[in-house]
């Protein structure tokens, strides 16, 4: 029964985590120069898009693909890790102009704990990150991002995410229970699981609400990819 619990809870946290996250903008690093020696003329970063007056760098999409890796063992393409940052930039933008509130240490710290529990060790954590280019401050700052716009999205889309029981016993019949049975798990009673499948489906209908909302409002921007390797 706990595990069946735990099982649901952790979808639940996983869907939260999965919504878009924002891309906090900054201008590329600049080279400084020596007094004895000229501006290195090397380029220190390239745009890979261009949305409004703003941009996405290339440094952005090679680190949210690092974090993709690191998180789940893949790296998406770089037309999709374009579109996340895109999202993630629609969603910062919003939840900048809503004040919502930066996370704290303790919540960034619980999240980055969380992480850790992926790996078997500390040590193969920093050696994995190492392999990916990823200092443990850029995780802690990557998932304070999360947080950031997945609390954003939850406080701009849950009153609308309602839930009815017969929902809930839709998705304990056809969802929960031909699972547990298919890897012939014990079926908890209904009653023991149904605030968590409540939560399950709230965080769904969160994501749907948001997705909605991120496409319709994608697609009044004006966006201009770059092709890797163009000239910024």
């Amino acid at each position: 029964m706990r595990r069946v619990v735990l099982i649901l809870t952790w979808i639940a946290s996983l869907m939260l985590l999965q919504a878009p996250y924002a891309n906090g903008q900054s201008d590329p690093p600049k080279a400084s120069p020596s007094l004895s020696e000229p501006a290195d003329p090397r380029t220190i970063d390239r745009i890979a898009a261009r949305i409004e007056d703003d941009v996405i760098t290339e440094s952005e999409v090679r680190e949210l693909g690092a974090f993709q890796l690191l998180a789940e063992g893949r790296e998406k393409p770089r037309d999709e890790l374009i579109r996340e940052l895109t999202d993630q930039w629609i969603v910062n933008g919003e939840a900048n102009v809503a004040h919502s509130p930066q996370p704290s240490d303790e919540d960034v710290n619980r999240a980055f704990a969380a992480f850790l529990g992926k790996f078997a060790s500390a040590e193969e954590f920093k050696r994995r990150s190492a392999e990916v280019d990823l200092t443990e401050p850029d995780v802690r700052r990557l998932l304070a991002k999360q947080i950031y716009l997945a609390r954003f999205l939850d406080y701009r889309f849950r009153p609308a995410a309602q839930v009815d029981q017969q929902q809930i016993e839709a998705y304990y019949n056809n969802e929960l229970a031909p699972k547990l049975k298919a890897e012939k798990q014990p079926v908890p009673a209904l009653e023991d699981v149904q605030d968590t499948i409540q939560e399950v489906l709230v965080q769904r209908a969160i994501s749907e609400r948001s997705t909605e909302w991120l496409n319709e409002t994608r697609a009044r921007l004006k966006i201009d990819l770059m092709r890797e390797g163009d000239e910024p």
